[in-house]
């Protein structure tokens, strides 16, 4: 069943589906209860990316099956949440209830939130925004929707402030269907996971360095010894079989160092 919910602050929650609840559903957090405040510092040419945001609840639990054999595990709420600009600053905020109420007693789960290119055009009229500059925060021992192998996910205790370098990277590829995009290269996968369960604030401010952008053309012919090629800033060119620029390389140019 799919529900639509406007929070008391004026953000809108999407079409949220619901999954494993056989009482009446209803989303309903508490007036005055308990919060968490996201924030996105959205650098130029960036813009902050729809929250989604999961509920889980131990009351209302989803069936699932692994070989045949049936299992329970905690409902599922999903729901999108647009971050707010705050003022006329570069700063984008939403405030997310703990505790999502109703007969399931919806309890916040996770929430992947980020940034990505907005602004593309500078890399050519037929460029498209990628992936990258994502943050998983985690409220429970539940895992994530999106998840890495191995879990990389770093244990927080209190608030967290997230401050990383990215840096724009063009990648085009030639086999299959042709395909240019930006994304954002930072230091590990392209979600940062946390986990955050006392946290009251969670601040993510990403630096871009615009000036420093690594291109990437894939072979065009699939033959042994043909690898992507990459092309720094400092105009040299790489294609070791890397599947991915070297974020390492990347900050030394941009500091001056040798690499």
């Amino acid at each position: 069943m799919n529900f639509l919910i406007n929070s008391a602050s004026g953000t809108l929650l999407a079409l949220a589906s619901l999954s494993g609840c056989a009482q009446q559903p209803t989303f309903a957090p508490a007036p005055g209860g308990e919060q968490v405040t996201i924030t996105i510092k959205v650098p130029p040419d960036l813009a902050a990316d729809s929250m989604r945001v999961m509920y889980r609840s131990a009351k209302c639990p989803s069936k699932e099956s692994a070989d045949g054999v049936p299992y329970e595990v905690d409902g599922f709420y999903p729901i999108e949440v647009q971050p707010q600009r705050q003022r006329q600053s570069d700063r984008y905020e939403a405030k997310l209830a703990r505790n999502g109420g109703g007969a399931c007693q919806w309890k916040l789960s996770n929430v992947t939130f980020g940034v990505s290119y907005q602004n593309t055009g500078r890399f050519g009229a037929d460029v498209q925004s990628g992936r990258g500059g994502g943050v998983i925060a985690i409220f429970d021992d539940n895992y994530p929707q999106q998840r890495s192998y191995p879990d990389q996910t770093q244990d927080i205790v209190g608030n967290l402030l997230i401050q990383e370098d990215y840096y724009p990277w063009v990648d085009e590829e030639f086999l299959g269907p042709y395909r240019k995009q930006v994304r954002l290269l930072g230091d590990g996968d392209i979600y940062r996971s946390y986990r955050v369960p006392t946290a009251q604030r969670v601040d993510f401010e990403p630096a871009l360095h615009a000036g420093y952008v690594v291109y990437s053309a894939g072979p065009k012919v699939k033959k042994e010894g043909n690898h992507t090629q990459f092309t720094y800033p400092d105009g040299s060119i790489i294609a070791d079989g890397s599947s991915e620029p070297d974020f390492d390389k990347l900050q030394a140019i941009r500091l001056g160092q040798s690499k």
